[in-house]
């Protein structure tokens, strides 16, 4: 029988694929990596290829429609009901594919391109502001050290660490120190121009 509904178990590099038929019966199981998928997605007739929403499922999900299948993925936590015992990635797939089938499913919708460069652009961004605090606080205590205390406000540090050299006035930092501080203050302003550019384009509709 034609395969109608393939279950795709993405979880490793070692693919599992489920294949069912119009009955619901198991015609097709298969163990696959990832590249030699696409080559069994290009064999297949034109079916439906479920999929929990994960990593690498966007991008095999365009190429699966450019094959011409029609592509469903799903948030994890809605296939685990279907999940039968002694969980294994065969039966993982299986239950992606009946999940699948059910009419109440709420499917993922995919993401272009451009959303999905929005949605790393902000993911760096969360991880350069939560850093952000750690360094400043680190820049502080080297400073503090030093015997140089500042305003808590970031931008009395951001004087002075951007602050030109006083001709004849010896630099409170050794050699090694200032280029420690001059590294830390880089990672600050890839914060600043990560943020710049993710407002210049907030335009785009991001689908997380």
């Amino acid at each position: 029988m034609a395969v109608t509904m393939l279950g795709v178990d993405l979880g490793k590099n070692n693919v599992s694929v489920v294949g069912l038929d119009e009955r619901g019966a198991v015609v097709l199981r298969r163990r696959v990596t990832r590249e030699t998928l696409m080559t069994l997605l290009s064999k297949l007739a034109a079916c439906t290829v479920a999929m929990e929403a994960c990593g690498g499922a966007h991008y095999i999900e365009r190429a699966a429609q450019a094959m011409g299948h029609t592509v469903r993925l799903m948030p994890p936590e809605y296939v685990r009901p279907y999940v039968k015992a002694h969980k294994n990635d065969d039966r993982d797939a299986e239950a992606i594919a009946e999940a699948a089938t059910r009419p109440t499913m709420r499917f993922v919708p995919l993401k272009a391109e451009d959303q999905l460069d929005m949605q790393a652009l902000h993911r760096a961004r969360d991880r350069l502001v939560a850093e952000r605090t750690t360094l400043i606080n680190q820049l502080r205590a080297l400073l503090l050290e030093r015997g140089i205390v500042l305003p808590q406000r970031r931008r009395a540090l951001l004087d002075w660490l951007d602050a030109p050299a006083v001709e004849g006035q010896a630099d409170p930092l050794s050699p090694r120190l200032r280029l420690l501080v001059t590294d830390m203050r880089t990672e600050w302003v890839a914060l600043a121009l990560l943020r710049k550019y993710v407002r210049g384009i907030r335009g785009v509709n991001l689908v997380c």
